[in-house]
């Protein structure tokens, strides 16, 4: 089972930038090179999942590199006053045009949802949501009792992801899901 959104979240609109339009984004992907670059359309959420559709579609007509992300302007985008009506906005792209992932690699998006085992193939519980936080992702699991647990999506605790079969196998730290007197 293959579990893709057909946009992904790739920046997020921090607030405006000086008077003529431009606007401050944090970059939420690992190839920004290939999405924040004049000419390249990207699309507004304001919840994260999908495109807004009463939202039109966003032409870089410029970007600069500054360390916190990129400094953007937008076709349309001329005042502050329009800037502001950006801030705390998602940008979206299709994911046909994001760079393919590595052997290995996965969208976290792709891994709310899947089934969460152990190594014997115990069921664990399924993945809620996913943090992007440094120095790493979290994990938000439900457990099959409702109780919730957060785990690091780190290479040490999840050992494997198959999306094909909707699971991720995962080697919690010891005491993590032993269970709680009284709970």
């Amino acid at each position: 089972m293959t579990r893709s959104a057909e946009y992904l979240v790739v920046g997020h609109v921090e607030k405006p930038h000086g008077t003529r339009g431009e606007v401050a984004v944090r970059v939420l992907t690992d190839h920004p090179e290939g999405v924040f670059r004049p000419g390249a359309i990207l699309r507004g959420s304001r919840d994260g999942r999908r495109p807004d559709p009463d939202f039109p579609p966003l032409r870089i007509d410029d970007v600069r590199t500054v360390p916190a992300g990129r400094l953007v302007f937008f076709g349309g985008v001329d005042d502050r006053d329009t800037a502001e009506t950006l801030r705390g906005l998602d940008l979206m792209e299709h994911r046909d045009n994001l760079e393919p992932l590595a052997p290995g690699e996965v969208y976290l998006h792709d891994l709310e949802g899947l089934d969460v085992v152990d190594s014997t193939g115990v069921e664990i519980g399924s993945v809620m949501i996913v943090y992007d936080l440094q120095p790493a992702p979290l994990m938000e699991v439900r457990r099959p009792d409702g109780r919730t647990f957060m785990l690091p999506y780190r290479r040490e605790f999840v050992p494997a992801v198959d999306l094909e079969r909707g699971r991720l196998t995962v080697d919690p730290p010891d005491g993590l899901l032993d269970d709680e007197e009284g709970a």
